[in-house]
């Protein structure tokens, strides 16, 4: 059920960071009671009693202003903690994390809340995936006395080290600490914390590949949104459950859980309209009262600028100067510029060229070998000679998988060039990727009698580009197809490595070639190799595709090979080290 994994997954770290930190300070808690505490004792600190006004509102770029001002202009310890708290939550909340957390950072262990910033801290690191910094924190809170009261949740904490631990892989703890949170927020009545627990642990065992046990807490959370207000979370669960549904082959009730999520995602739409219009009504009240200001500073700056205008007039004089000198320097840079450009253009339109008379000349030939071929079809079916028949057909079907092949190749090329292509980079398993591009090639090896062996290790992990790996692989198996002879052989497999670098090995008994020929296919270069051999030998393309895409990759392509003995293309791509 792979569809739902990996939107399970995805969720994730949506309800856990979001969900379950608690960042504007609650009327009557502790916080709130010793900030009260602090203005009465401290009336004659106007800063700090406006960054504390407009923390409490949820003004984070007030607060920002205000608390830096009180930092500034005074020595007291204790205002200063409140104050770098004050600006750790509202970076926070801008979503700044760094600027966060080096405000949080700058206050003392003498700060009566310190626990809170442990708690905040903690809440940045499994923001930004530092799982095992995350985890210290929140384990240090746990150990706090529940005799005590405190200002946060201990459901939340006990989650959230759940959390850690399913990101870290430990699924046993990880188990063991959501369900803890979990009764904790069914006894706190907290709705919206409990729809996080049931996604996070439907997601802990759909890691684990337990679909059955990770499909009601789907449908708990789902049953549960309906009693919430919250659009994001009435969306996001019943998407969970149509993806279900679909995995089960019940497409009539994933259709109308797909109905359900296009009304709750146009609902959610509506409602951040409604927000939007609010904040640019407050925008524009506040451009409206700045206008009013700028008039009078403008009608200020008129007056000084009266005083001023003949020293003015002379530093422009000298600007003008100095920038007519610039521009006349600047003008024959970009001359050099333009030469150099035009003779790189000249390249490329060389290369361009190049490449349509190659491709152009490959599919005339094709074109032409299939006409040619089809006469002869029509000649061996009149005379019914099934053997002959038989041998054409196959021609013709190489023939046209040739052609196909190129003009995939070029295809892929024109779009590479262009800048055109969707490449995004992931961990990717080395040896279920081989499997699907050898799955095409098996047949077409089976009939011309090549032994294949596949020793891929299944425990190589790489970072790269699906579709551009596969592209590549692709390619250097089908050229080792094309220049091995029949009842020849081919391999594919690994090679020990450093930690760094995966060295993935084509090897054929093919045709081989000399260094030189090496050394030419190695280069970083645009241009195509020369055609030797109209029967073996294709315009180079798919070799120039592969270096590029393997460049794009991090990676680099090797090749070993000896005339008249056999090649072996050695693909080096980056490694993923945190495959867990």
């Amino acid at each position: 059920m792979t569809k739902i994994k990996l939107f399970a997954t995805s969720i994730l770290f949506f309800l856990s960071f979001l969900l379950f930190s608690q960042e504007r300070q609650d009327v009557g808690s502790l916080m709130d009671l010793a900030i009260k505490a602090k203005v009465k004792k401290f009336k004659e600190n106007v800063n700090f009693n406006k960054a504390q006004m407009f923390f409490k509102q949820g003004n984070w770029d007030s607060t920002l202003v205000y608390s830096m001002k009180e930092i500034s202009n005074t020595t007291n310890k204790e205002l200063t903690d409140y104050c770098h708290y004050f600006r750790g939550i509202s970076f926070k909340e801008k979503k700044l994390l760094n600027e966060s957390k080096k405000e949080f950072n700058e206050i003392s262990n003498d700060f009566q809340f310190f626990y809170k910033v442990k708690m905040k801290l903690g809440e940045i690191a499994l923001g930004q995936n530092e799982f095992k910094n995350a985890l210290q924190y929140f384990q240090e809170i746990e150990k706090f006395p529940n005799t005590v009261s405190y200002d946060y949740k201990r459901s939340n904490v006990l989650h959230n080290i759940g959390l850690c631990y399913l990101h870290l892989k430990e699924f046993d703890k990880a188990e063991e600490y959501l369900f803890k949170g979990a009764k904790l927020h069914e006894v706190e009545k907290d709705t919206l914390s409990l729809i996080g627990s049931y996604m996070d642990i439907a997601t802990l065992y759909y890691e684990q590949y337990k679909d059955n046990q990770a499909i009601p807490y789907f449908e708990k959370g789902y049953h549960l949104s309906k009693k919430v207000k919250s659009f994001a979370f009435k969306k996001t669960a019943t998407l969970n459950m149509a993806v279900v549904e679909e995995n089960r082959k019940n497409f009539p009730l994933a259709l109308a859980y797909r109905k359900e999520y296009e009304t709750w995602k146009d609902s959610l739409n509506d409602q951040n309209k409604v927000w939007a219009i609010a904040d640019l009504e407050k925008k524009f009240a506040v451009k409206q009262k700045q206008k009013e200001v700028n008039i009078l500073e403008a009608e200020n700056k008129i007056k000084i600028a009266e005083r001023n205008s003949l020293l003015f007039s002379s530093v422009l004089l000298l600007i003008l100067f100095g920038t007519g000198v610039y521009f006349y320097r600047q003008k024959i840079k970009n001359n050099k510029i333009i030469l150099a450009q035009k003779e790189e253009l000249d390249k490329l339109n060389a290369t361009k060229d190049k490449l349509f008379s190659i491709v152009s000349h490959d599919l005339r030939s094709s074109v032409n070998a299939l006409k040619t071929s089809n006469s002869k079809l029509i000649e061996s079916l009149e005379t019914k000679n099934y053997t002959e028949l038989d041998v054409q057909l196959h021609n013709n079907s190489a023939i046209a998988n040739g052609a196909y092949n190129l003009l995939d190749n070029l295809l892929n090329w024109a779009l590479l060039q262009t800048k055109q292509t969707y490449f995004f980079q992931e961990s990717l398993h080395l040896a279920t990727i081989v499997q699907h591009v050898e799955y095409n090639y098996k047949p077409l090896m089976i009939n011309r009698n090549i032994s294949f062996e596949n020793r891929v290790s299944t425990t190589d992990y790489v970072f790269a580009d699906m579709d551009s790996l596969k592209i590549i692989i692709r390619n250097i198996l089908d050229n080792a197809i094309k220049f091995t002879k029949d009842n020849g052989n081919i391999s594919i497999y690994t090679r020990d490595s450093d930690d760094d670098f995966c060295y993935l090995v084509v090897e054929d008994t093919g045709l081989g070639m000399s260094a030189s020929t090496q050394e030419e296919l190695l280069k970083k270069t645009a241009l195509l190799s020369k055609k030797k051999n109209d029967d073996t030998i294709g315009t180079g393309l798919g070799m120039q595709l592969c270096k590029s895409m393997i460049y794009k990759n991090g990676g680099r392509l090797e090749i070993e090979s000896e005339e008249n003995v056999g090649t072996k293309i050695i693909i080096v791509l980056q490694k993923f080290k945190n495959h867990g």
